[in-house]
């Protein structure tokens, strides 16, 4: 029997497909996964041996990333934002529509955008459009231009160019979305709840916690449901922290309603029973909330009530952390995990119980399938050949001076984790963050 000609063939006794793992051989041709084929297949093209002790996973799919460039790059920007991907095993992210200046609400807007990740991207970069006050009518041109759907705040964004969709303008931006075939995604918590409650003012993480409370939360997700219930669209939960919200989700769900629902490691790792008074690293919003509620959030992903886990790398300079003052008041929120984010998982679950399969699931096939995707998130031949090496039993120690983001500031700075990537490849090339950029600018809808 003749042998088969492929670029590149990565063998392997254990690949994580979507039906599970199995021994196998991955065979790559033109940038695309060409067949997966039997362990002691005969095949033609230079071979990837995999170590006994690797796996062979598809790259993760993180459609929750703030790169902040232009306007804010002193806090990411692409280069620095992609490598770490890329060291992470992360082969597409979508960037978000805030924080850049301009923000992206406007095709001009996410034109300067393009132009600024051009030729800078590691990874695959997709792009989030803006749903703000006032730009009803540039969410078609928007999405004819290729975004990935919408985001908007329910409340203040925390930067003043990105503001809140008040909440009569909600419903007809979800009437233009479902016009358009596109999903809102929403940080979803309520404005007057939190303007009466605790100030986050000083350095006890128990105020700040009392400061964006569960209630905040549920009521902003209920408000959401509902109206996504009225007219037909879809809409996603970002960042869900609250574990009271998970039976009304599954109901929602159960009626009909077409609602995805994200949670991040932070939420399913650390608890706030443990945060450090004045340790601002650890700020987000909304917040890390109790162990028990962490334990409700694994089993909300266990059941699939929760879709996916995504980073919400969310970085600012050491400055705005104010890790002087250790007040949570004038800190910025949000937390940088964009490189550590498959290791942070892993550890937890399989601890828990979970496989991973699921883990794959929840942070490479899931999100690809939820941002229409369809090239990526899978080993599955015909895809792209976006693939990690990884080692799930060794063990590493986070150190935030060996990290590829911008700024030295994470939470995860000495946590003991298991599991390394040890390559990372987009369309089948190795990826060497020190050498020139392979990563494209994805559209929706392009091939």
């Amino acid at each position: 029997m003749p042998e088969l000609l492929y670029d590149l063939v990565f063998r392997a006794q254990r690949i994580v497909t979507p039906d599970g793992e199995v021994a196998g051989c991955v065979a790559v041709r033109d940038g695309r996964i060409a067949a997966v084929l039997p362990f002691d297949a005969a095949v033609d093209g230079e071979v990837v041996d995999l170590a006994a002790d690797e796996v062979l996973i598809p790259g993760l799919v993180d459609t929750h990333v703030h790169v902040n460039e232009p306007g804010r790059t002193e806090w990411e920007g692409f280069a620095s934002a992609t490598a770490a991907a890329a060291l992470g095993g992360v082969t597409t992210l979508i960037d978000m529509p805030l924080n850049s200046i301009p923000p992206t609400v406007d095709v001009a807007a996410l034109e300067t955008k393009r132009d600024a990740a051009r030729e800078k991207c590691h990874v695959d970069v997709g792009f989030w459009g803006g749903a703000v006050s006032g730009n009803l009518a540039d969410l078609r041109p928007l999405h004819d231009a290729g975004v990935f759907g919408f985001k908007c705040f329910l409340l203040h964004s925390g930067v003043e160019e990105f503001p809140p969709l008040p909440p009569g303008e909600l419903e007809p931006v979800l009437r233009e979305l479902v016009a358009c075939g596109s999903r809102l995604i929403v940080h979803a918590e309520d404005a007057e709840s939190i303007d009466r409650a605790t100030p986050p003012d000083g350095s006890a993480y128990a105020r700040f916690l009392a400061s964006r409370p569960r209630g905040a939360e549920n009521l902003a997700i209920a408000w959401l449901l509902e109206r996504a219930r009225w007219t037909g669209a879809a809409v996603h939960v970002l960042h869900l922290s609250s574990s009271d919200a998970l039976p009304m989700l599954a109901s929602a769900r159960r009626d009909g309603v077409d609602v995805t629902v994200e949670t991040c490691p932070h939420y399913l790792t650390f608890a706030a029973e443990t945060v450090p008074d004045g340790a601002t690293q650890y700020k987000c919003c909304p917040p890390i909330r109790e162990e028990a509620n962490r334990e409700l959030l694994w089993a909300g992903l266990g059941d699939g009530v929760i879709d996916i886990v995504v980073s919400d790398h969310s970085p600012c300079t050491p400055e705005l952390k104010r890790l002087d003052t250790g007040d949570f008041g004038e800190a910025w929120g949000g937390i940088a995990s964009l490189q550590v984010g498959l290791p942070v998982v892993w550890s937890g679950a399989r601890v828990r119980g979970h496989t991973l399969t699921e883990v794959v699931g929840w942070m490479a096939t899931t999100p690809a399938r939820l941002a229409n995707l369809d090239a990526k998130g899978a080993i599955v031949p015909g895809r792209d050949a976006d693939l990690v090496v990884f080692a799930p039993d060794e063990a590493t120690v986070v150190d935030v001076q060996r990290l590829a983001h911008r700024n030295p500031v994470t939470p995860y700075d000495g946590c003991a984790l298991t599991g390394v990537v040890r390559g990372t490849w987009l369309r089948g090339r190795r990826i060497e963050v020190t050498g020139t950029p392979q990563g494209r600018l994805l559209r929706r809808g392009e091939p």
